[in-house]
C-alpha cells in the first residue's frame, strides 16, 4: 500500500527546522518493514505549505494520508485537511499528541457522565477525520490504514493490544530518518552539529499544567534498554556523522539506570574515538551530584529543567513535587560538575500574582542559569488544569486548587488559534488565562518584564531563530527534495 505521512509546520515556533519530528518517522519505519511504500511530506519551515500539499496530492499514488499533530499545530492541520478533502477518494488519519490529549479528556468527561468542551473537541475531530489514533501509533497504524477502520483506534489503553511495552520499544526499527532531509535541519550543542533522539517514553509526575497527565501513553514511564540507545547513537554517528545529541525525553533521570547509561555512552565514544556533546532534560528533585558528574563525563554540557516558578506557593499549586530549594540544588549540582543550565519557567498558574512573579525573577537572578525561557501557560486538553476545570461563567473555565487559588481560562478553538503557545520575544505573546490577581494582559506584561530584566542582568541573548522558507514549483518541476521523499526513491538511489 502507498501511504503518505505528513509532518505539519509549526508556525508558532521562531525556527521550525531545528528538531526532526521523530514520532511520525517511527510510524514510517514500521510501515516500511511491513512492506508498505511510504511517502514523507515534511512541511517543517515551509511557508506556503498548503500549496506544497496540493502539488504533492496531485502527484501522489497514496490514497491514505496520515498526519501527526501537537495541539499548537492544529490550525495548520486544519488547512492541510481542507486541501486533502478536494480529493474525495482519500482517507485521512490523525494521530499524535493532540488527538491523544483530547481523547483522554473526553474519556474523563464520559466517565464522569459529563458532556463539556472536551466532548465537543473530540466530536469535532471525529467529524473531520476518517480515523483517529489516540496513543501509541506503531501498532495502531496497521488497524488505522485498513479500508474499514473504526473511527477511533484507542492505543492509549495499557490493557489494549496497541499499547507499547518496553520489549517492543527495543525491537522496533529506528525512526526512518532517511525519509527526511536530515542535513536541512540545523541544531548545535556548543558548536557541535547535533540531532535529537528519544530514550524513553512518558512522565509519571502530576504537574497541573502538563498535557498527558490523564493519558496512560504519556504518563506511564517506558524505557529502552541501554543497548538499544547505544545502537541508535552509533547509527547516527556512522550514518550521518553526528557527534551532538539532544535527548528529547521528559526527564532523563527518572530512569534509575541513568548513571549506567552514561557510562555506556562514555564507552561508546572511546570505542569510536570521538567526543560527543549532549543535552537533555532532568527532574530537579531527583538530580544528584553523581548524576551530574556521570553526565558530564558522557559528554553532556547542558541540562534543561522545568523549574517553572520561584514561588513556593506556585510550586505547590502546580503539584510540581520539587521545592524551590530542590531547584536551587539542581542548579548548584550542575554547575559544580561543569554543566550549563537552561531554566524553563512559566507564568499564569493558579494564584499567580505580582509577588509570585517577583519571586520567579528573583530566583533566576539568584541562581543565574546560562539560559532560560519564560512562557505563559496554556491549559491543554489532557492536563489537570483543563480536565478538572468547570465553566463557572459563560465561556470562562476555572480550575481551583485544594487551597482555593484559581486559574481562569478562556475557551480556545485549537483548530484555529496557535498564538497562545510561545510568541515572538519582542512583544508577540498572548495569554488566554488569568488569575484572581493578574489579568491576561498583566500576565503578558509581567512575562515581558521578567524576560527583559533577567536577560539584561545575566547577559543572555534572545534566540531569534530563522524564518520559514518558501516552497517553489513551476513548469512541472514538482516538490523540492528537502520536503518530499519516498521509500521507492530511497531504494532507487541505493540501487
Amino acid at each position: 500500500m502507498d501511504i503518505c505521512l505528513i509532518t505539519p509546520p509549526s508556525l508558532f515556533l521562531l525556527d521550525e527546522r531545528v528538531f526532526i519530528s521523530l514520532g511520525i518517522l517511527k510510524i514510517a519505519a514500521v510501515l516500511e518493514v511491513a512492506g508498505h511504500r511510504v511517502e514523507m511530506l515534511d512541511l517543517s519551515g515551509v511557508e506556503n505549505y498548503e500549496e506544497a500539499v496540493e502539488t504533492h496530492m496531485r502527484q501522489s499514488r497514496a490514497r491514505v494520508f496520515g498526519i501527526t499533530a501537537a495541539t499548537p499545530q492544529m490550525p495548520a492541520v486544519t488547512k492541510i485537511l481542507h486541501v486533502l478533502r478536494n480529493n474525495t477518494a482519500l482517507r485521512v488519519i490523525l494521530g499524535g499528541p493532540h488527538v491523544t490529549l483530547v481523547h483522554a479528556a473526553y474519556q474523563q468527561e464520559r466517565n464522569a457522565r459529563l458532556s463539556g468542551r472536551a466532548t465537543r473537541a473530540f466530536e469535532y475531530l471525529c467529524r473531520q477525520f476518517d480515523t483517529l489514533v489516540a496513543g501509541d501509533g506503531e501498532l495502531a497504524v496497521f488497524r488505522a490504514i485498513e479500508p474499514y477502520a473504526p473511527r477511533v483506534v484507542n492505543a492509549d489503553d495499557p490493557k489494549g493490544e496497541f499499547f507499547l511495552t518496553n520489549h517492543q520499544l527495543n525491537i522496533f526499527p529506528l525512526p526512518a530518518r532517511h525519509l527526511v532531509d536530515v542535513d536541512s535541519y540545523h541544531y548545535t550543542i556548543d558548536g557541535t552539529r547535533a540531532t535529537s533522539l528519544i530514550a524513553q517514553l512518558g512522565c509519571p509526575f502530576g504537574c497541573g499544567f502538563c498535557g498527558g497527565r490523564n493519558s496512560p501513553s504519556l504518563r506511564r514511564l517506558r524505557t529502552r534498554a541501554a543497548s538499544s540507545i547505544i545502537d541508535e547513537l552509533r547509527h547516527l554517528y556512522t550514518t550521518y556523522g553526528f557527534t551532538g545529541f539532544m535527548f528529547y525525553d521528559d526527564e532523563l533521570n527518572v530512569n534509575p539506570q541513568i548513571i549506567s547509561l552514561m557510562h555506556d555512552i562514555s564507552d561508546l565514544q572511546m570505542s569510536l574515538g570521538v567526543e560527543f556533546r549532549l543535552r537533555g532534560f532532568v527532574k530537579s528533585e531527583l538530580f544528584t551530584p553523581e548524576q551530574a558528574t556521570a553526565m558530564y563525563h558522557a559528554g553532556f554540557r547542558w541540562i534543561l529543567a522545568g523549574f517553572e516558578s520561584g514561588s513556593p506557593r506556585i510550586l505547590n499549586n502546580i503539584n510540581k513535587s520539587a521545592t524551590r530549594d530542590d531547584n536551587t540544588r539542581c542548579v548548584d549540582y550542575a554547575k559544580s560538575a561543569g554543566l550549563k543550565v537552561k531554566a524553563l519557567m512559566s507564568l499564569g498558574h493558579p494564584g499567580e500574582s505580582s509577588a509570585s512573579v517577583y519571586d520567579t525573577q528573583a530566583w533566576l537572578l539568584d541562581v543565574q542559569p546560562e539560559d532560560f525561557d519564560v512562557t505563559i501557560i496554556t491549559t491543554y486538553p489532557g492536563s489537570p488544569y483543563y480536565d478538572n476545570a468547570r465553566e463557572e461563567r459563560k465561556g470562562i473555565w476555572t480550575y481551583r486548587t485544594l487551597g482555593g487559588d484559581a486559574l481562569h481560562q478562556y475557551d480556545i478553538d485549537y483548530a484555529e488559534i496557535a498564538d497562545y503557545y510561545k510568541g515572538d520575544p519582542n512583544g508577540g505573546y498572548r495569554a488566554y488565562v488569568y488569575t484572581d490577581y493578574l489579568s491576561a494582559e498583566q500576565l503578558v506584561t509581567s512575562r515581558d518584564r521578567v524576560e527583559t530584566a533577567v536577560r539584561d542582568a545575566l547577559h543572555v541573548p534572545f534566540n531569534l531563530g530563522l524564518p520559514a522558507v518558501h516552497f517553489e514549483h513551476s513548469m512541472g518541476q514538482g516538490l523540492p527534495a528537502n520536503i518530499f521523499r519516498t521509500t521507492r526513491l530511497l531504494h532507487d538511489h541505493s540501487e
